[in-house]
């Protein structure tokens, strides 16, 4: 797997940089801006890109215009956001439009990094990834009626699992199942949000959007 990393923090990026090597990853470049990054990308064509939000010069979302502009430019680019904070209304704006293939995690996260490379490996499989925490938080906001409503409890758990980016397996071994109890959840998740016949990851990334749209 190749990654380009993309951080204003020098010691945050360099160390990044070494844990991903020594978990076998190839990092093939490494900036501090936006711009150097969209050049590396163009360069290297990794991928994965691994983005924080807040870069110069204004450190508000240069990172997240970055990101779009790869998707754009470089669909076959995956893109993997950084960032400290816990914005749910950037997460569903990365995702809108290209939600295969890319992910938000928080920097804590990162501190381990077997959470960092099973996602990098989940978005280069052509999967999003949604970091627990943020899942979390919008799964507990107050909801209008919508189809998500429709749902039982469990299956809200399962939705949860699977807007992390787990795997069936991953699922089943969460909540203590068996991988066709989980099928059969995931099935009828699909079908009380309605979303019809498709390939299974396709599907998979629907049903978190259907949960973003509503939070």
């Amino acid at each position: 797997m190749r990654v380009v990393i993309a951080d204003d923090e020098a010691l945050l990026r360099d160390g990044l940089s070494r844990l991903l090597e020594e978990h076998g990853v190839d990092v093939v470049g490494a900036a501090g801006n936006a711009l150097d990054l969209l050049r590396w990308v163009e360069l290297r064509r990794p991928d994965v890109a691994l983005v924080d939000i807040r870069m110069p010069p204004t450190r508000t979302d240069e990172g997240l215009k970055a990101a779009d502009e790869i998707r754009r430019r470089f669909p076959e680019v995956g893109v993997l956001v950084l960032s400290h904070h816990l914005e749910s209304h950037y997460a569903m704006r990365l995702l809108e439009d290209h939600p295969e293939r890319a992910g938000y995690l928080l920097k804590e996260r990162v501190s381990n990094v077997g959470v960092l490379t099973d996602a990098l490996a989940r978005i280069v499989e052509g999967e999003c990834v949604l970091d627990p925490t943020i899942v979390t938080r919008l799964f507990r906001r107050r909801r209008p009626a919508g189809p998500l409503n429709e749902l039982t409890a469990r299956e809200r758990q399962v939705l949860e699992l699977l807007a992390e980016g787990r795997s069936n397996q991953g699922v089943a071994a969460a909540l203590g199942v068996s991988g066709k109890t989980v099928e059969t959840y995931v099935g009828q998740i699909f079908s009380k949000l309605g979303i019809e016949e498709a390939p299974d990851y396709h599907r998979r990334v629907l049903a978190v959007l259907a949960y973003l749209r509503e939070a």
